[in-house]
C-alpha cells in the first residue's frame, strides 16, 4: 500500500542556519507516527516545512500521490493535510461554534466527515461551551478547539504539534482518546511529542530527532523498552 504522506530528504533553513538534515519518513492510512526529541530537535520545523510554511527548504513531500513541496500552505490544507500548531491559534473574539465554522471544508472522499455535534462527542468540554468566546477558555480548552477546528476540514492526515504540552491531565486524556478515535476513522497522524507515556499510548511507530537529524526509528513499543535510546535521545 502506498503511503498517504511521504517525506524524503527534507532539509530546512532559518536564514543561514541549517535546521533539518535529510529527514525522511512515511505515514500509512490510519497510522500514528510520533516525532520525538528534546526541545530544539527539529520536530516543529519538520511540520512547518511539510505544511509549506518555510520559505527555505529542499527535498520531496508527497501527499496522496502529489508532490506538494512547492505548494503554498492554503493549497496543501485544501488537499486534506491538516495542521494543529503548538501555539493554539484560535480567534479570541469568536465563539466556539464560530471558530469551528472558520475551519469548515466540503466533504472529502476517503476521509471521515466531521460535524460540530460529532466533535462534541469527542470533546465534551467544547459542547458545554459552544457559545463561549475563545478568549475566555483555558489553554487546554483552546488546544482542543484548535484540533476540532482543523478536523472541520475533514483531513486525511493531521500534523499535531505538542498536543499534551502545558495542559491539564484531564485534557491530555481527552487528547489521547481523540487521536485513537481518529485512528479508528482511518485518519493518519504525525504527532510531535515529548511526553513518552502519551506517545506510547497512541503511536504505532516513532522517529527520534536530534539536532535536525533522525537518530532512531522503530515501533513505539521498542523505544519504550529501550532504556539506552530513551536516555540518549530523550533524556528519560
Amino acid at each position: 500500500m502506498n503511503p498517504l504522506l511521504s517525506v524524503q530528504s527534507l532539509n530546512a533553513f532559518y536564514g543561514r542556519a541549517h535546521i533539518l538534515f535529510d529527514v525522511s519518513f512515511e505515514v500509512a492510512q490510519g497510522e500514528v507516527i510520533a516525532l520525538m526529541g528534546r526541545n530544539g530537535a527539529g520536530k516543529s520545523t519538520t511540520m512547518k516545512a511539510i505544511m509549506g510554511l518555510l520559505a527555505h527548504k529542499s527535498g520531496s513531500v508527497t501527499f496522496m500521490g502529489d508532490e506538494i513541496s512547492a505548494w503554498p500552505a492554503h493549497r496543501i490544507a485544501r488537499k486534506g493535510l491538516g495542521y494543529v500548531p503548538e501555539d493554539r491559534r484560535v480567534f479570541g473574539d469568536l465563539t466556539v461554534m464560530e471558530n469551528l465554522d472558520t475551519g469548515r471544508q466540503a466533504p472529502r472522499e476517503g476521509a471521515p466527515l466531521w460535524t460540530p455535534e460529532k466533535l462534541f462527542r469527542v470533546f465534551p468540554n467544547l459542547g458545554e461551551m459552544r457559545d463561549r468566546r475563545a478568549s475566555r477558555m483555558s489553554g487546554g480548552e483552546q488546544q482542543m478547539l484548535t484540533v476540532a477546528r482543523t478536523l472541520m476540514g475533514n483531513p486525511r492526515v493531521v500534523l499535531l504539534d505538542e498536543p499534551s504540552e502545558g495542559v491539564a491531565p484531564v485534557i491530555v486524556e481527552q487528547m489521547a482518546e481523540m487521536i485513537l478515535e481518529l485512528k479508528r476513522e482511518g485518519v493518519s497522524i504525525v504527532l510531535s511529542e515529548q511526553n513518552l507515556h502519551f506517545a506510547e499510548r497512541v503511536s504505532d511507530r516513532v522517529y527520534v530527532l536530534e539536532k535536525g537529524q533522525i537518530r532512531h526509528t522503530g515501533t513505539m513499543n521498542e523505544l519504550a523498552h529501550d532504556e539506552a535510546a530513551r536516555r540518549d535521545y530523550l533524556g528519560v
